[in-house]
C-alpha cells in the first residue's frame, strides 16, 4: 500500500511517523530526496539534450535525397514530418517526465536485481544504456500490475512527485524488505519502512491485518473490465489507490480498446484530480480524461454549489421530465390561426395545421432541433401554398368578373378551365418559395417564435427566469409549486454543479441540426480519398513503397496539417458525445441521481469502477445506497468489493467515528482500524465570544505538537455558521480544498471540501451546527473525524452531541 508523502528537499512530510531524537529520519529523508534530484536532473539533461538536437536538424532541414527529384521531395517531406513530431513529442513530456522507479530482486545468482526509472517517453543515455524507460514498454509493466499480493519479481516500487523539474515528493511501497540491499534499505522514506516491518509480523495480528489487505485490494485492481465494480470502503481503506492502480492495470492490459477511446475519472474536486496526475502522470497524458462532475460538459467549469433544498430538487431525476417538459413547451403553436405580414400580404396558416405539423414533427424519432428541420419545411410549405393561393385569387377575381360580364374569350376561358386541377406550384416553384419566405424576416421571427432553434444554456437559461414557464413544465414533471419557486433565478449566474447534468439533460433532447457539418465532412472524406488514391498512384511509380514510415494517408495527409494532433483525452473533453473505454467514479456517493445519468451517458458499454462509502455520503442529493443509483443502469446487477481495514486513522479517533456512525447510520460498520497510536482524541469547550482568539492559540499549540514529531499539515473543519469565525481567527491560513491551499500548513476547509483528504491534525470546530446545517450532517461530522491520521481536537460552545460523549474534555 503507498503512502503519499508531500515533500522538498528541505523538508519532508512523514505523516504517522515519529521524529528520532537525534535527527537521523530526517537525514534519510534528505538524502533519498538528494538522490533521486540527481538522477531527475539527469533525465531531464538528456531531454534537453534531444530537444537541442532535434530543432537544430530540424531547422537544417532534410538532406538531398538521392532518386528522382519528386521522390527526393517526398523523402525530405517525410523526414521534416517525423522531426517536427519528434520535437513536438519531446516538448510536450516536460511536466512530470520521470515519475516512477522499479527495484528488482536479486536473482539466484546473488546478482544485484535491475532498477529502472519510468517516465512519459524512453531515453537512453550517451552510450546508448536506457535511461528512461517508456511506460508503455514491457520493462515498465511492474511498476503497473505489481501488487502487495503478486509483487513478481519487485523489491520495491517508488513514485516520484515533482514540481517542474524538482523533487517534491516519493513513496514508497515495498514488496519484500530482504530483496532490497542495505543501502537502499537505509533510504526507505515516509511509511514505507513501517509497513514493511508490519508486512514482517513482529505482533501476528497486524501481519495478519496487513494481508487482508494485500488480498483486498489485489481482487480490486485486477477485476475484470467489464461490468460495473463498487469498491465500497470506510475511511483511510485506501480505495482511492486500489481503483487508480486498477486504472493502470486496465490500461496495460485492455491497451487496444483503452488506449482508442481512453479512460474517464470523475473526481470530487481538482485537489483530488491533482492527486491522480501524480499518481499516474504517465498515463494522464492521452488516455485518461480528468473531470469533476461540474466539467462533464464541455465549456463549463462549475464550482458553486446550491442550497440543500435545490440540490435535493436538481439531483432528483423529475429533473429529466422538467428538461424534457421545457423542451416541448418550447414547440408551440399559435392559439388561433398563424398570421404573417409579408410583401403587403397577410399569410395565414390554419389552427389545425399548425397542429398537425407540429405533432408531425414532434412524432419524429429525433431532437428538437432536428425536429425543427421538418416544423420549419412543413410551415414554409404551408405559407407558400397561402402565399400562393392569395396571388392565384388576386389573378382570377378580374377574369371571373370578365367571364360574367360576357367579355373573356372562348380560348381563354378554355384554358382557365384546363388549368383548374393543377397544382398552383410545382416542386421547383414550390422550393424557390419556401427559400424566399425564410429569408423575410417576419417569417422567419414568427416560426423561431414557435420553434426556436435551442442551446442547452439558452434553454436552461430563459426557463429559470420565467417563473410561468416553470410552472408549466414543473407541473408536467409532477413538481410542487412551491418546488417550482426554488428553481426560479435572474438570469447570468453563473451555473452551479447541479446544473451540469441539467444542461447535459438538455443537449440530448434537443441536439444539433448538423446537416451542413455533415455535408462538409462527407466533401471532406471524398477529397482525403481521391488525394489518398493519387498517392498511392504516386509511391508506386516514384519506387517509394520501402521508405520507412510512408504510406499513402501520411503522405495525402501532409497537405492538411493542423499542428500537433490531439490526445484522446483533449479530443474526448472537447466532445460531449465521446464514448469511453472505462469510466472511475471516486467519491461516488455524492453524485445525484442526475448526475449519474450523465455518466452513464459516456459510458455505455457499462464499464465502471464505483469507488465510495454510503457511510460518508454528505450531499443531500447524494446516495443512500448503491441499489438506489445503479439498479437502473444494468440488467444482471453489479458487484461489489469492499475494503474492511482502516489503516490511516488511529484506533482511538476511530471509536469516537463509530459512535457518530452508530448515530447517523447504524445499517453501516466503520472499517477496522490497525494503528493504535497517539494520543486520544479531546474536546475543547470555548464560548462563542472568545472563539477566535482560543482557535488561533489552539492551532498554534497544535501545529507545534506535529513539529515535536514531524512536519507536517493541519486543518480546520469548521461548520458553514463558523466559517467566517475560523477564517478571521487565521487570517494567513487559506481556505478552500484547492492545491495551493493545501500546500499551506494550516488550511480552513467546510466537510465537503475535506472529503478525500487527510492531514496530521484536525480541529473540528462547531460540531452541532455541522450536525445541524445539513439533513446529512451527521455524516458529515463523520467524515470530518476521520480526516486525521494523528491528533484530533474539538472544539464546540455549549454542550456536545451526544455522539460525541466518548471525546474526553479538557
Amino acid at each position: 500500500m503507498a503512502t503519499r508523502q508531500d515533500a522538498t528537499p528541505q523538508a519532508v512530510s512523514t505523516p504517522g511517523r515519529e521524529k528520532s531524537g537525534d535527527g537521523a529520519d530526517e537525514d534519510v529523508r534528505h538524502a533519498a530526496v538528494r538522490a533521486e534530484q540527481e538522477y531527475v536532473t539527469r533525465v531531464y539533461d538528456r531531454l534537453d539534450e534531444e530537444r537541442a538536437e532535434a530543432e537544430a536538424a530540424l531547422r537544417a532541414g532534410p538532406g538531398e535525397g538521392g532518386g528522382s527529384a519528386f521522390s527526393a521531395q517526398v523523402e525530405r517531406t517525410v523526414v521534416a514530418g517525423e522531426r517536427a513530431r519528434r520535437l513536438s513529442r519531446l516538448n510536450a513530456v516536460e511536466r512530470g517526465l520521470c515519475f516512477g522507479r522499479v527495484d528488482h530482486r536479486p536473482d539466484g545468482d546473488g546478482e544485484p536485481g535491475d532498477t529502472f526509472y519510468i517516465g512519459r517517453i524512453g531515453l537512453r543515455d550517451e552510450n546508448r544504456e536506457p535511461l528512461l524507460i517508456d511506460w508503455r514498454a514491457p520493462a515498465a509493466r511492474p511498476f503497473y500490475t505489481a501488487t502487495p499480493g503478486s509483487p513478481g519479481t519487485l523489491a520495491r516500487r517508488r513514485h516520484l512527485h515533482l514540481r517542474g523539474r524538482t523533487v517534491v515528493g516519493i513513496d514508497d511501497e515495498v514488496f519484500d524488505l530482504d530483496g532490497l540491499s542495505e543501502d537502499d534499505r537505509s533510504t526507505l522514506v515516509g511509511e514505507a519502512a513501517l509497513l514493511a516491518t508490519l508486512r514482517r509480523g513482529r505482533t501476528g495480528r497486524m501481519s495478519d491485518v496487513v494481508a487482508t489487505i494485500q488480498e483486498e485490494q489485489d481482487q480490486v485492481i485486477r477485476a475484470g473490465l467489464p461490468g460495473i465494480l463498487v469498491v465500497q470502503g470506510g475511511p483511510g481503506t485506501g480505495k482511492t489507490v486500489a481503483a487508480l492502480h486498477r486504472a493502470a492495470y486496465l490500461l496495460y492490459t485492455h491497451r487496444d480498446v483503452l488506449e482508442r477511446r481512453g479512460v474517464l475519472v470523475v473526481g470530487p474536486n481538482a485537489t483530488f484530480l491533482r492527486y491522480i496526475e501524480q499518481v499516474l502522470p504517465g498515463l494522464g497524458e492521452t488516455d485518461v480524461a480528468l473531470a469533476t462532475v461540474g466539467e462533464l460538459f464541455p465549456g463549463v467549469r462549475a464550482t458553486a454549489a446550491e442550497t440543500p433544498e435545490v440540490a435535493v430538487l436538481k439531483g432528483g431525476l423529475r429533473m429529466a421530465g422538467l428538461v424534457e417538459a421545457a423542451v416541448r413547451d418550447r414547440q408551440r403553436v399559435p392559439d388561433g390561426d398563424l398570421e404573417v405580414e409579408s410583401d403587403g400580404l397577410t399569410l395565414r396558416v390554419d389552427h389545425e395545421t399548425c397542429l398537425r405539423v407540429r405533432d408531425r414533427a414532434r412524432a419524429l424519432r429525433a431532437p428538437h432541433n432536428v425536429q425543427r428541420r421538418l416544423f420549419l419545411h412543413e410551415m414554409l410549405e404551408a405559407l407558400a401554398l397561402n402565399r400562393a393561393e392569395q396571388y392565384d385569387r388576386m389573378t382570377d377575381e378580374p377574369l371571373e368578373q370578365m367571364a360574367r360580364d360576357g367579355g373573356l374569350p372562348e380560348w381563354l376561358q378554355e384554358l382557365i378551365a384546363e388549368s383548374a386541377d393543377e397544382p398552383l406550384l410545382d416542386e421547383a416553384d414550390l422550393r424557390l418559395a419556401k427559400e424566399a419566405l425564410w429569408h423575410d424576416p417576419a417569417v422567419r421571427a414568427a416560426l423561431d417564435g414557435l420553434w426556436p432553434e435551442l442551446t442547452p444554456g439558452r434553454l436552461l437559461e430563459e426557463l429559470f427566469a420565467d417563473r410561468a414557464a416553470v410552472g408549466r413544465a414543473g407541473a408536467a414533471a409532477g413538481l410542487e409549486e412551491a418546488e417550482c419557486d426554488l428553481l426560479v433565478r435572474p438570469p447570468g449566474g453563473p451555473w452551479t454543479i447541479s446544473d451540469v447534468p441539467l444542461l447535459d439533460e438538455a443537449a440530448e433532447l434537443l441536439g444539433e441540426d448538423d446537416r451542413a457539418g455533415r455535408a462538409r465532412a462527407r466533401a471532406a472524406a471524398a477529397e482525403r480519398a481521391e488525394e489518398e488514391l493519387y498517392a498511392r498512384e504516386v509511391i508506386q511509380v516514384t519506387g517509394l513503397t520501402e521508405v520507412e514510415g510512408l504510406d499513402a494517408g501520411l503522405l495525402a495527409g501532409r497537405h492538411h496539417d493542423d499542428g500537433p494532433p490531439r490526445t484522446t483525452a483533449e479530443r474526448a473533453a472537447a466532445d460531449r458525445t465521446w464514448v469511453y473505454g472505462h469510466v472511475i467514479v471516486d467519491e461516488a456517493q455524492e453524485l445525484s441521481e442526475m448526475a449519474w445519468r450523465t455518466v452513464m451517458r459516456r459510458i455505455p458499454t457499462r464499464s465502471l469502477t464505483v469507488v465510495g462509502d454510503i457511510a460518508q455520503t454528505g450531499s443531500p442529493a447524494g446516495a443512500r445506497s448503491w441499489e438506489q443509483m445503479l439498479d437502473r443502469y444494468v440488467t444482471d446487477g453489479w458487484r461489489e468489493q469492499r475494503l474492511l481495514v482502516n489503516y490511516r486513522t488511529p484506533a482511538a479517533i476511530m471509536r469516537v467515528a463509530e459512535d457518530v456512525l452508530a448515530a447517523v447510520a447504524p445499517d453501516q460498520s466503520a472499517p477496522r482500524a490497525v494503528r493504535d497510536d497517539g494520543p486520544p482524541p479531546v474536546a475543547v469547550r470555548v464560548p462563542g465570544e472568545e472563539t477566535a482568539t482560543r482557535l488561533r492559540a489552539l492551532v498554534e499549540a497544535e501545529l507545534g505538537e506535529i513539529a515535536a514529531g514531524t512536519e507536517g499539515r493541519l486543518a480546520v473543519i469548521t461548520s458553514a455558521a463558523r466559517h467566517a469565525v475560523a477564517r478571521a481567527a487565521l487570517p494567513d491560513a487559506p481556505a478552500g480544498a484547492t492545491p495551493e491551499a493545501l500546500d499551506s500548513p494550516v488550511v480552513v476547509l467546510t466537510c465537503e471540501e475535506a472529503k478525500g483528504l487527510e492531514f496530521d491534525a484536525v480541529v473540528v470546530v462547531d460540531p452541532a451546527g455541522i450536525v445541524a446545517q445539513s439533513p446529512r450532517g451527521g455524516q458529515d461530522l463523520y467524515v470530518a473525524i476521520t480526516r486525521a491520521t494523528r491528533r484530533l481536537t474539538v472544539v464546540h460552545d455549549g454542550d456536545l452531541p451526544p455522539m460525541l460523549a466518548r471525546l474526553a474534555s479538557r
